[in-house]
C-alpha cells in the first residue's frame, strides 16, 4: 500500500455467472442432430425464466415452447435447473420432476484456456448416453452448448441465456 491504486483483477467466469444468474429473464436454443443421431431432434425453441435464490444456489425455472423443423405447431418444455455455486466451480442439477428426484448433472470448472468458459469436469453418464456442457460468460448473459453422445444419439443443443 504505497499509494498505488490497486490492480483492476479480471472477474472469473464463476464470478460472473455468479451475478448473471439471477437477472436472467429468457432462453432461446437450437437442438441438431449428427450424423450417428437416430432421434431427428433438429428444431428450435424458446422461453422465459423464473428465478429463485436460495442460499448459495439459483433456481432457473424455464417454460417455454419447442419446435421441429418443419413443423408448424410447438411443444410446451419446462425444466428447472439448480446452479450451487462454489469458489471453485458449480454444481448443475436438473430438478424438473422435484427437489427430491433431483439429478445431479456434473460440475463446471473453468477452462484452463478462458477465463471466460467454464466446462464439465465429467461426462453425466445417463444410461449409455454421455452428456457434457461448455459454457461461455456473454455480455448479456451466457451459451450453454450441450453434446449428448451415446449408441442412439449424437446432438448438439445451444442454448441463449439472456438477462433481457
Amino acid at each position: 500500500m504505497n499509494g498505488q491504486p490497486c490492480k483492476d483483477e479480471k472477474l472469473t467466469a464463476i464470478i460472473r455467472l455468479r451475478s448473471i444468474l439471477p437477472k436472467l429473464s429468457r432462453f432461446a436454443f437450437s437442438a441438431r442432430s449428427g450424423q450417428a443421431s437416430e432421434t431427428g431432434w433438429n428444431g428450435q425453441g424458446e422461453g422465459t425464466i423464473e428465478v429463485a435464490r436460495e442460499g448459495c444456489s439459483i433456481k432457473l425455472f424455464e417454460s417455454g415452447i419447442f419446435t421441429l423443423d418443419g413443423q408448424n405447431r410447438g411443444v410446451p418444455m419446462r425444466n428447472v435447473y439448480r446452479w450451487d455455486i462454489h469458489a471453485d466451480r458449480i454444481a448443475l442439477s436438473h430438478e424438473r420432476r422435484g427437489v427430491a428426484d433431483a439429478v445431479s448433472l456434473f460440475d463446471l470448472v473453468i477452462d484452463g484456456s478462458d477465463d471466460d468458459t467454464l466446462v464439465n469436469v465429467e461426462a453425466h453418464q445417463c444410461a449409455a448416453d454421455a452428456y457434457s456442457a461448455r459454457l461461455a460468460v456473454q455480455p448479456e448473459g451466457f451459451d450453454l452448448e450441450w453434446r449428448i453422445i451415446g449408441p442412439r444419439k449424437d446432438e448438439r443443443l445451444l442454448y441463449h441465456y439472456r438477462i433481457r
